[in-house]
């Protein structure tokens, strides 16, 4: 029987493992798809928000080339610090059951079957995006992630959102040389805690009209060469060869409903849990990054969450 076993190994699942090592404690990290998956999803030429020291983890220096780090670093990062920790990290397997026992945990994957007596959730929120549901969403030409500018050279884009994933694709594709890129925002500007190199940049696209932005609407209907908004001044209908809804993520309760976790009673279904410990309501289980702010995805980040790792493995050592 494991002391501990850390399901997702994102950067905050890694900063765990660490930790347990640290205390010679036996884990072992399952994460059902690469090496931190979220990161690996984000879009190709993503800058962070945070500097490269406020992401570290495990005291492995994180050099940048640049004033704020890429994604492309930050995935070399976290490969490094696996490696150099030599962390116990199972990829690309999934978890199917979890089962109180005596003592513990069994947990069981689509390769093996584990026990252990604590379980961490390090599960992130990059997986469940929020829909639109509007007739027309599962067209192949919506998507709900984006990579890179080239696939949108030439063609008419809509944008949906005014966050900083919205902002940086409206304003990477018009100047990789879409035809046309339109906003559709429901809000009644561009998002106040966007990126601030790049709210002035999309503030001045709009208003020089090179980025139309329509705000206080929303997307109605996807067709195949159009799609219609609703506006604060009526319906219209525009050319579209493709739709990307920028409108965020919310995480996965599946694993946390299943082992008995309970939530609080607001608007963001956060889980409950001691803020001292991390451990949830339900005894042996511990919450770590993201997962603790439920639907309040902007509440934890890698900067202000790796000291869950510590607090955890502090606990359970504890014990």
């Amino acid at each position: 029987m494991e002391d501990l076993i850390i399901i997702g190994a994102g950067p905050i699942g890694l900063a765990c493992g660490i930790e347990a090592k640290k205390k010679g404690l036996q884990y072992t990290i399952i994460e059902k798809g690469m090496l931190v998956n979220s990161l690996y999803h984000y879009p190709q030429n993503m800058t962070f928000f945070s500097t490269s020291d406020r992401l570290e983890i495990g005291g492995i220096p994180f050099i940048s080339h640049n004033p704020k780090p890429t994604r492309a670093e930050a995935l070399e990062y976290y490969r490094r610090v696996t490696a150099s920790w030599e962390l116990n990290v199972n990829l690309y397997e999934d978890v199917v059951l979890f089962e109180k026992i005596t003592g513990g945990f069994k947990i069981r994957t689509n390769k093996k079957e584990y026990t252990s007596k604590n379980i961490v959730l390090a599960t992130g929120f990059y997986d469940l995006p929020y829909k639109l549901n509007i007739p027309g969403e599962e067209l192949e030409k919506v998507t709900h992630y984006y990579k890179e500018p080239h696939p949108y050279f030439g063609m008419d884009i809509v944008v949906v959102g005014a966050a900083n994933s919205a902002v940086d694709v409206a304003l990477e594709t018009y100047r990789k040389g879409a035809k046309s890129v339109t906003l559709v925002v429901r809000e009644k500007e561009v998002g106040a805690n966007v990126k601030y190199w790049a709210r002035p940049d999309i503030l001045n696209r709009i208003e020089e009209g090179s980025i139309p932005a329509y705000f206080e609407s929303k997307l109605i209907e996807i067709k195949l060469k159009s799609v219609r908004i609703q506006t604060a001044d009526g319906d219209i209908e525009i050319k579209n060869d493709f739709v990307l809804a920028m409108t965020g993520y919310q995480p996965d309760f599946t694993l946390l409903e299943s082992l008995g976790v309970l939530f609080h009673s607001d608007a963001f279904k956060t889980p409950q849990y001691n803020e001292e410990t991390m451990e949830s309501s339900q005894k042996g289980v511990y919450l770590a990054g993201v997962v603790c702010g439920g639907l309040k995805t902007n509440k934890w980040f890698i900067e202000n969450s790796r000291i869950h790792a510590e607090q955890i493995v502090t606990t359970i050592s504890k014990s």
